[in-house]
C-alpha cells in the first residue's frame, strides 16, 4: 500500500488516499471520500502510509465510462446551479448558490452556498427533489472558499492562489501589511473575495528576515559618505535601502550598509533631536544663523 496526493476539482488542496498501485502523476482515478465516491486526479508521487493517519481510498484507475459520466454530472450539477439561483431570487432569497456537486453514484448532490444570515433553504430542496432523487447536503461557505470554489483573477493578472495552489486559509493581519511598507488601504489590500489578500501570510515571513538587516522607521541615522545624520521615513525591505530625512532634505533611497544607526548619548548630544537633522554634536544651519 502507498499514499498518494489526490486533487478534486473544487480546490488546489491535496488529499492523501491509499492505493494498492502507485499511479503515475495525472492519472485521474476513482477515490471514496468523505463524501462518497468521486474522480480525483494524482498531483504527487507515492510516499509510505504513516501510522495513526486516517486516509480515503483509491478506488481504481477512472474508466472512460467513468469520465464519460463525471462530466455528464458535473453539466447537470451546472445547470441545476443556475436553476437554484433563479429560484431564490424569485423567493428574494439572500443567499448565492456557489457550486452543485454529485458523487460520482449520484447518491449525494451537495449545494455549496454564501449567505449573510441564516436562512430557511427548505424551498430550495423541494426545487432539487423534481430533477434528482439524490440526497441534499446545503454546505455553508465563506468568502475565501467561494473565491476559491469559482476561481478570479488577483491583483497581480494571474489566478487567484486559493485556486492554484494554496493548501489552506492562514490567518492573515493587518500588520503584515505594515511589516511589507505596503499603504493601508483596504481596496488595495483586499482580494476579490473581500478579505486581505492570502499573498500577505506566505509572504511575510520574506519580509520579516528582509527587515532584520534594515534600521527601524523612525530611528536616527548618519550617511557614511556624506555624514549627513537624520531620521529614517521609509523602508524599502526588497531593495534593501531607505529614505532618510535630515535639516538639508530627503536622502531617498540609501542602502542600509551606509548608514550608522545613532547610540542614545549621540541622540541626546544633538542641539534638536526633534528635527531630525544635524551632526552629533554640532548646531544646525538655523542655530548658526542665529
Amino acid at each position: 500500500m502507498v499514499v498518494l496526493p489526490v486533487r478534486f476539482e473544487r480546490s488546489p488542496r491535496l488529499h492523501p488516499m491509499l492505493s494498492e498501485v502507485a499511479h503515475p502523476v495525472g492519472t485521474r482515478v476513482v477515490v471514496q471520500g468523505k463524501r462518497g465516491p468521486e474522480v480525483a486526479t494524482v498531483r504527487g508521487e507515492p510516499t509510505p502510509p504513516q501510522e495513526q493517519e486516517r486516509y480515503g481510498a483509491v478506488l481504481r484507475a477512472a474508466t472512460p465510462e467513468d469520465l464519460s459520466r463525471w462530466e455528464d454530472l458535473h453539466a447537470t450539477g451546472e445547470d441545476l446551479k443556475w436553476l437554484l439561483r433563479a429560484r431564490a431570487r424569485q423567493r428574494s432569497l439572500p443567499v448565492k448558490v456557489v457550486a452543485v456537486e454529485f458523487t460520482l453514484d449520484e447518491s449525494l448532490v451537495t449545494v455549496s452556498y454564501s449567505a449573510e444570515e441564516r436562512i430557511e433553504l427548505t424551498g430550495l430542496i423541494s426545487e432539487l427533489r423534481g430533477h434528482t432523487r439524490a440526497r441534499v447536503n446545503f454546505a455553508a461557505v465563506g468568502p475565501r472558499e467561494q473565491a476559491q470554489m469559482i476561481g478570479t483573477l488577483g491583483a497581480c493578472g494571474r489566478e487567484n492562489c486559493s485556486s492554484t495552489h494554496l493548501q489552506d486559509f492562514a490567518p492573515v493581519s493587518i500588520r503584515m501589511a505594515r511589516d511589507q511598507q505596503l499603504p493601508l488601504n483596504p481596496e488595495k489590500l483586499s482580494g476579490p473575495c473581500g478579505r486581505l489578500l492570502c499573498c500577505l501570510q506566505f509572504e511575510h515571513t520574506q519580509y520579516l528576515d528582509l527587515l532584520k538587516d534594515l534600521p527601524r522607521k523612525n530611528a536616527r541615522v548618519c550617511h557614511e559618505g556624506s555624514g549627513a545624520c537624520g531620521k529614517v521615513t521609509k523602508l524599502h525591505p526588497l531593495a534593501g535601502t531607505v529614505d532618510v530625512t535630515t535639516d538639508q532634505g530627503v536622502l531617498t533611497d540609501v542602502p542600509a550598509g551606509e548608514l550608522r544607526r545613532l547610540t542614545d548619548a549621540e541622540i541626546k548630544a544633538m542641539p534638536d533631536t526633534g528635527r531630525g537633522g544635524g551632526r552629533p554634536g554640532r548646531p544646525n544651519r538655523a542655530q548658526s544663523r542665529e
